[in-house]
């Protein structure tokens, strides 16, 4: 498939599904992909979505994923996913179907990408669309497929709860996370008791509200910096009071400072 860029067009992308391999891989680079949306859909062929830049978010039925540079998403196939694009992005995508490969994810994951997994999705993306089978490309193709099944998982992940109220608070609280209301006042806004909020956001999404509302700042911390977003910015854009009190935050969810976290995602990238 030729490299996707903001010059394609629909005829540009062919369906994997409709590609008659058992894995289709391909490119992508924009400068002008900011604000970009994908409406849910699906896919019979499981795909890897590899981010070399940028950032970009994705919800796979009741989920919320977050895909920094260096990190890849797993959707398996037949899941429905929506995808949002912040300013330019680059990557590769590799599309894979059922029974290629052994003890690749059966659940949506987001992945650690090693520098060996990197650059084998780069050399195969570079292959014929109907590359030649039982040969060198089938090689390839089957170390490219045991190199993403033994990729680690990362914990950029959100649960999104099922029930109308919690998800009307929810779809708030990612709208304007700047705007930190007490769990009282979420309750009252969402018709119910404050015990019977946290009894509900548990039971659905394994998480009490307060330890959802900061995953959900950690996760969009790293799409906007990812974005190019100053420090100082994304403390603002989540509310926080200082910078420290956002990188304690930050610190304490992932192991590590903002900057560190950005450096490490970016270093030895071309």
């Amino acid at each position: 498939m030729p490299l996707l860029t903001e010059l394609s067009g629909e005829s540009d992308w062919v369906e994997p599904d409709d590609v008659p391999r058992q894995v289709v891989t391909y490119g992508f680079a924009s400068e002008t992909f900011g604000g970009f949306e994908l409406e849910p859909h699906r896919h019979a062929k499981s795909q890897l979505l590899l981010v070399q830049r940028g950032a970009l978010s994705c919800e796979v039925e009741g989920g919320l994923w977050i895909v920094p540079p260096r990190s890849a998403i797993w959707i398996p196939g037949g899941a429905v996913h929506a995808m949002k694009m912040t300013g330019a992005l680059e990557g590769y995508g590799v599309f894979v179907a059922s029974g290629a490969g052994t003890n690749l994810p059966a659940k949506c994951c987001a992945v650690s990408v090693t520098p060996l997994l990197r650059e084998l999705l780069i050399r195969a993306a570079s292959l014929p669309l109907f590359y030649e089978e039982g040969g060198s490309h089938t090689r390839l193709v089957a170390v490219l497929i045991d190199e993403m099944a033994a990729a680690k998982a990362e914990d950029l992940h959100l649960p999104m709860p099922t029930d109308a109220r919690l998800r009307c608070l929810v779809d708030r609280m990612m709208a304007t996370p700047a705007h930190r209301e007490t769990l009282d006042a979420l309750a009252t806004r969402a018709g119910m008791s404050a015990r019977t909020m946290e009894r509900l956001m548990r039971s659905e999404t394994g998480m009490s509200l307060g330890r959802w509302r900061q995953q959900l700042s950690v996760m969009l911390a790293v799409k906007w910096l990812a974005g190019g977003a100053s420090i100082q910015q994304v403390t603002a854009d989540l509310g926080y009071e200082s910078v420290p009190s956002f990188v304690t935050m930050f610190r304490k969810a992932l192991g590590t400072s903002p900057g560190r976290y950005m450096a490490e995602r970016y270093s030895g990238l071309t």
